[in-house]
């Protein structure tokens, strides 16, 4: 009988394919069980149960050793998904005072991976997080009755005052993206939202603990998995101490009752932030508990912003606070000398051009045009330096004045380290040849030269511009941290940043602020200064920065005039003149940090000022 090839050739491919399938098999086998530990976990979270400690998050100090914000005992509600069996959800609900509704969208949520990406049947999930201890000690009676229910003692974030919302921040339980961004979370964490809170949050939060435990059968639990020896215990979050005076902050917040602005004031020397006023303002309270995302809520839905922190988002005309800078550049690139002077005839007046000013004395050099804050004095050296042939054109010209700026600390972020700083404006010759068509001089651009038109500055940026005139010379990047627990300052904080301008005419600037007080060149813009803190030499700048018919009102100055202290930028919208509510804010706040406390007749002016309501619109503050 003759052989069957075919059959021979389909009993070798069958057994081929066979073979194949085996070996696939065995491969699957031997990366799941070797290579992998999908399998090892999904028997480990049979066998052991994984409770994570959770660590004290850091308190935060100001700088005199006053605890502003501290930890108070909370619980979160966890469950074992596969351990929730007949539960009694009428009890339940009732037990923790939610409606069933509720109840079951919860459950719904954690399913849901794409909400709760780490969620498996056998590991703890987040039910309900922030109860009190009153109503965890409710829950806690009745727990044997819902198996599958953990108590997970946590901490939440309790504050000393109801002053410092916006640099101090607060936490919330953390999103998805945060959750992306870093694998230390999980699902019903939390973390810093806003202020200190975030941009420390590495170093508040400590590290996590774990203690493993030992389930039977049941899935109950049996104790300690080899008596602890895998447990690890939690690391407390570093403590951290702030350049802030919380009771300068206190004055300035209640001197900005009703109105809108910031006051910010810095130790030149450091660069340290010792208040940071942002009005309106809000109680850091608000933002405790259950209750934070309903706050949080109500705060954005007003029409003032409590929530913006103008202290360093707000873009402001700095206004004749910006004459200062403007000397300085004028002196460094030899447009002025200290000796030159320029008339004014109640204004600048080229043309058909008018910018106008108060009375005063004419012509002026430098010092008394500082001290009289003379308009006409910056419009004639911006015209002369845009005009000079030196830089061959206005757009050279205003390059190298935008230079000078920046170096000062304009036009770009100044690098605190308190998030959602913004950059103000400087303009450079796109901006004005887009504008122009590349046809324009220092005539058309006059009203940079008095801190309006395009120019705007952060009152961060105003108030470091004290501290840089203060240091003669240069500052240390503003920072609201002084001290982290064990740890050292970033090298940003610590380092001096010089600017474009020689020291020696610092000199001539800072006696023009001084002039500015004590009047001894006529006209003075801040004498109200001086009466408030008599002895103490300050040096001050008013500011009136027009804005749609309603002025503002600015003020920068430092104290004393040798090795200062303080240096401080006040801004209060539609405030008026700078001497109205400037002058008398700033030197009511350095009384307070130099002396530690008002004198009775300057307790009765801040309470008589803070009492005063500025009208913004149709509306009061």
């Amino acid at each position: 009988m003759a052989k069957d090839y075919t059959l021979e050739k389909r009993k070798l491919v069958i057994g081929g394919v066979a073979i194949v399938i085996v070996i696939i098999y065995i491969m699957r086998l031997f990366v799941l069980q070797i290579m992998t530990d999908s399998y090892k976990k999904n028997a480990d979270s049979n066998a052991f149960l994984n409770k994570i400690q959770y660590p004290s998050r850091g308190a935060i100090y100001d700088r005199n050793g006053k605890l502003l914000v501290f930890n108070q005992p909370a619980y979160d509600i966890t469950f074992v998904p596969r351990e929730v069996t007949q539960l009694d959800t009428l009890d339940f609900c009732r037990t923790l005072n939610i409606t069933k509704e509720q109840l079951l969208k919860r459950m719904k949520d954690v399913k849901n991976r794409w909400m709760n990406p780490g969620y498996s049947r056998y590991t703890h999930q987040v039910f309900m997080t922030q109860l009190s201890a009153e109503e965890c000690g409710v829950f806690q009676e009745k727990l044997f009755k819902f198996p599958g229910f953990y108590i997970q003692r946590r901490t939440i974030r309790q504050y000393t005052y109801d002053a410092a919302g916006h640099a101090l921040g607060d936490i919330g339980e953390v999103s998805m993206k945060d959750i992306e961004a870093d694998d230390y979370y999980i699902r019903g964490d939390y973390i810093g939202k806003q202020g200190i809170e975030k941009s420390y949050e590495k170093y508040l939060r400590g590290e996590k603990g774990v203690e493993v435990l030992l389930r039977d059968a049941h899935g109950r639990i049996q104790g300690h998995y080899m008596d602890g020896k895998l447990d690890r215990s939690s690391v407390p979050g570093k403590n951290l101490t702030l350049g802030l005076d919380i009771e300068l902050q206190r004055l300035g917040e209640r001197l900005m009752k009703n109105k809108i602005g910031a006051i910010v004031a810095i130790e030149p020397e450091t660069g340290e932030i010792l208040c940071l006023v942002s009005a309106p303002n809000f109680d850091p309270h608000l933002m405790i508990g259950r209750q934070r995302g309903k706050n949080h809520q109500m705060l954005q839905m007003d029409k003032q912003k409590p929530l913006l922190n103008r202290a360093i988002m707000g873009s402001y005309p700095p206004g004749s606070t910006f004459k200062t800078a403007q000397a300085l550049t004028f002196l460094q690139e030899g447009i002025i000398q200290p000796s030159t002077s320029f008339p004014c005839s109640h204004g600048f007046i080229y043309g058909g051009l008018r910018v106008g000013c108060h009375g005063h004395g004419s012509p002026l050099p430098l010092i008394p045009a500082i001290a009289t804050s003379c308009n006409a004095y910056f419009c004639w050296g911006l015209y002369r330096m845009f005009g000079d042939r030196k830089y061959g054109s206005p757009q050279n010209a205003i390059t190298v004045w935008k230079d000078h700026m920046v170096s000062q600390g304009f036009g770009y972020k100044l690098g605190t380290d308190l998030p959602g700083e913004k950059r103000g404006f400087i303009p450079n010759a796109g901006v004005y040849d887009r504008a122009y068509r590349g046809s324009w001089n220092g005539l058309t651009v006059i009203s940079i030269s008095i801190g309006q038109g395009e120019v705007l500055s952060t009152p961060l940026q105003m108030a470091n511009l004290a501290a840089t005139i203060a240091n003669r010379g240069y500052f240390v990047t503003p920072h609201i941290v002084k001290e982290i627990q064990d740890a050292e300052l970033d090298s940003t904080y610590r380092e001096r940043r010089y600017t474009s301008i020689d020291r020696q005419y610092y000199e001539e600037i800072v006696e023009g602020m001084r002039a500015a007080v004590t009047g001894v060149t006529g006209s003075a813009t801040c004498r109200i200064a001086g009466t408030i803190l008599p002895g103490v030499e300050i040096c001050g700048k008013t500011g009136t920065a027009q804005n749609r018919g309603h002025d503002h009102s600015a003020f920068i100055g430092f104290a004393p005039m040798d090795k200062p202290k303080i240096a401080i930028a006040v801004y209060v919208e539609n405030g008026g003149w700078g001497a109205t509510y400037g002058v008398p804010y700033g030197a009511l706040m350095m009384e307070q940090y130099l002396n530690g406390k008002l004198s009775p007749a300057s307790e009765a002016r801040a309470e008589e000022m803070s009492n005063r309501v500025i009208m913004y619109g149709n509306e009061e503050r």
